[in-house]
């Protein structure tokens, strides 16, 4: 069996290919099975894509992803199954799904972990998105030969254009990058974020609640993105994302947050960020959107909060019962590595190729 990765990001640098597919690599060459990848933009131009300014360089990137996706073409024959996460370029209509599944009658898995069909306007993408073509969506779940999804409302808007839906969650390597477990008997008291500059939008609303809370007991609020938060906050440290140190900087935290709006393309998203904390023993907060309460048990291994009330008393209890978080990032640890590690969910990723 030999199968192609068409995906939009440079191989290990985005969170949901490194979690979605590229920790399974292994088990396929373990099963002879032999692949190629081809990631849409290159390295040079996944550095600047975010960044203001290099207008001309990502036109060139851009353009040559696309010659990159015409080559493929060329070499659609050597090929049993192709593997397309969220898109094969990120602009236009699905030309190349289209030729892919109709014209030379290739086996299309397609896997996608957020609301994608949904238009997710944001300060750095409002030009960008017009060119989107968001409802591409729906045919190319018609067109391919299986779907994988990373959650059950994603499942449930693939299901009426194509019955071949698997339900793929999003997975930790708990024995490879995510193999600690957080020291909970450390100096002073550190919450945590994760997360990128489009995610941090998120995080804002907790800010007042923080602020409060830090009027009362003494903690630190590590956040680690690819930008800053805009919030004048002497309590606050940014930490810069870097690869090679992620798993260290998220050791830094005892308890980890992820607040969520609840609106259509919240309920898309796959509970990466609880997962990454519970993975290495540390509690998760979240809020009450899509699959975080499935993955979240309400005062066992995390607190699901909504109101800013619910958000300073999980807080507070957790400052001030250092036995409490330690029990809970043992049970978040327990429900990762028997529901949502890479070795749970081998075999299940596997069946996509069958």
């Amino acid at each position: 069996m030999h199968i192609l990765f068409l995906v939009p990001y440079p191989h290990g640098q985005a969170p949901s290919q490194r979690f979605r597919f590229e920790q399974y690599l292994k088990f396929l060459q373990e099963k002879g099975i032999t692949y190629d990848f081809s990631a849409f933009l290159d390295e040079k131009t996944w550095q600047i894509l975010y960044k203001s300014g290099h207008t001309w360089q990502k036109a060139i990137g851009i353009m040559m992803g696309f010659l990159r996706r015409v080559k493929s073409l060329f070499l659609m024959h050597r090929y049993d199954y192709v593997f397309i996460h969220r898109e094969t370029a990120p602009l236009g209509p699905p030309v190349f799904e289209w030729l892919i599944g109709k014209v030379f009658r290739k086996k299309i898995i397609y896997d996608f972990d957020d609301a994608i069909w949904l238009h997710n306007t944001s300060a750095s993408n409002r030009i960008v998105t017009q060119l989107k073509w968001h409802h591409k969506v729906k045919n190319i779940c018609r067109w391919s030969y299986k779907i994988s999804c990373g959650n059950k409302y994603l499942c449930d808007y693939a299901r009426p254009f194509n019955q071949r839906v698997i339900l793929n969650p999003t997975t930790i390597d708990t024995t490879g990058q995510h193999n600690r477990l957080k020291n909970q008997r450390t100096g002073k008291f550190v919450i945590g974020w994760t997360g990128t500059h489009s995610t941090l939008a998120y995080l804002v609303p907790l800010f007042p609640v923080l602020e409060k809370l830090h009027q009362q007991y003494d903690f630190q609020l590590n956040v680690i993105a690819n930008a800053p938060p805009e919030y004048p906050a002497d309590f606050i440290k940014f930490i810069p994302w870097k690869k090679d140190a992620e798993i260290d900087d998220l050791l830094t935290f005892n308890v980890g947050l992820m607040p969520l709006t609840d609106d259509p393309w919240a309920k898309g998203k796959c509970g990466f960020k609880a997962l990454q904390y519970m993975a290495l023993g540390i509690p998760a907060l979240v809020s009450p959107v899509g699959v975080n309460t499935e993955i979240v048990e309400d005062g066992v291994n995390g607190f699901i909060c909504t109101t800013e009330d619910e958000w300073y008393h999980a807080l507070e209890k957790l400052i001030t019962d250092a036995k409490l978080w330690e029990n809970m990032g043992i049970a978040g640890r327990k429900k990762v590595e028997a529901q949502y590690s890479v070795i749970s969910n081998a075999d299940n990723f596997l069946r996509l190729f069958s």
